[in-house]
């Protein structure tokens, strides 16, 4: 592991490049049992890359993120009604950027192989957080997650052209130890499996934790590159925006999180963007974990301002009567290490 360094924020200016077609030129067909959604294609030059949960919060930043660097971009969705969430999430230009919007279940393997057919490599955000904030997240779900990531890694295999992913992990799976001992929680740290089961409500905790670890097992079975992504709890570009259907799964646990100065939180769109930076720096030999966040609340103050922003007021803040720890014990060194050398070779171009 890296040494220890103080954190660092850097941001690589980007350029989104705008396309549009008709109504007419979009076409709707069905392949092998899933549904294809087709905006551009043929595009010469450009790589094509695929990104699950598309009509995800973090998902379509991701895509917006890769179509401003010019890629060719497919979207795997879960069913057809999360078509119209895309519509609402992707303004109708950027549909029509799409190379198309596909259909496909993570728990079906050979659709998956079809859907990841022709790609360079799969953005597996997909998660099964209710994107309208109703069910929650349970440990069904969690085995749900587990599986689908199992299958994702085992489709890149098979696919003769992937054999690159980048998967969307958590925070929370490194946070979650089930001790008090003062450590440095980076890339190297796991939460405790047994603990987030036995809490009965870090179910998310324990689906990301067990999700990852699977990737990372068929990952070396497969011989698929793979670089993990674990951001903090997601916002809007101004603090203290959260987005409210993620941050309710997230927050189980959150006045201790608060506590022990491990609530951290990442701004969406940097999110977005390291996600497309880490593949990128691939061909440069990124590999591994890597921790995404820009702030850890530090204060009551500012866990109240995010309280009143989810419209859940003593959410955090509710019997804290222990003082919130401020010593700087979760690390994201490798990530803004990285992001600075990515920023110095670009400006070397």
């Amino acid at each position: 592991m890296s040494e220890i360094v103080m954190e660092q924020e850097v941001a690589v200016p980007l350029e989104l490049h705008v396309a549009a077609l008709s109504e007419s030129q979009k076409t709707c067909k069905n392949v092998k049992g899933f549904t294809s959604y087709a905006g551009l294609s043929g595009r010469e030059g450009k790589l094509l890359v695929c990104v699950t949960g598309g009509n995800s919060y973090l998902g379509s930043h991701i895509v917006k993120e890769l179509l401003a660097h010019s890629y060719l971009v497919r979207v795997i969705i879960q069913n057809q009604d999360d078509f119209e969430d895309m519509k609402r999430l992707f303004r109708e230009e950027e549909m029509n950027q799409l190379e198309s919007v596909v259909v496909a279940k993570m728990g079906d393997l050979d659709t998956l192989c079809e859907a990841f057919r022709g790609c360079h490599a799969v953005f597996h955000t997909s998660s099964f957080i209710d994107p309208h904030g109703v069910s929650g997240y349970s440990e069904q779900m969690a085995f749900l997650e587990t599986e689908g990531a199992r299958n994702v890694i085992e489709a890149c295999g098979r696919t003769a052209y992937v054999k690159r992913c980048i998967f969307t992990s958590s925070l929370l799976a490194s946070i979650w130890n089930g001790n008090n001992i003062d450590i440095v929680v980076d890339e190297s740290c796991w939460s405790n499996e047994e603990f987030c089961r036995e809490k009965k409500v870090l179910w998310l905790a324990l689906g990301k934790t067990k999700a990852e670890k699977v990737t990372w097992n068929k990952s070396r079975e497969m011989k698929v590159k793979l670089v993990t992504v674990c951001p903090g709890l997601l916002m809007a570009p101004s603090f203290p925006n959260a987005h409210i259907e993620t941050s309710l799964p997230y927050l189980k646990g959150g006045q201790v999180m608060l506590q022990k100065g491990m609530l951290a939180t990442s701004d969406v769109k940097k999110v977005a963007e390291a996600h497309v930076h880490l593949y990128e720096a691939m061909n440069y030999g990124a590999c591994g974990r890597y921790h995404c966040f820009e702030r850890i609340i530090r204060s009551s103050d500012e866990a109240i301002k995010l309280e009143t922003e989810l419209k859940m007021p003593g959410l955090l803040s509710e019997a804290q009567t222990d003082e919130i720890d401020n010593n700087n014990k979760l690390s994201n060194s490798r990530l803004a290490n990285l992001l600075y050398r990515t920023s110095q070779r670009l400006s070397c171009k």
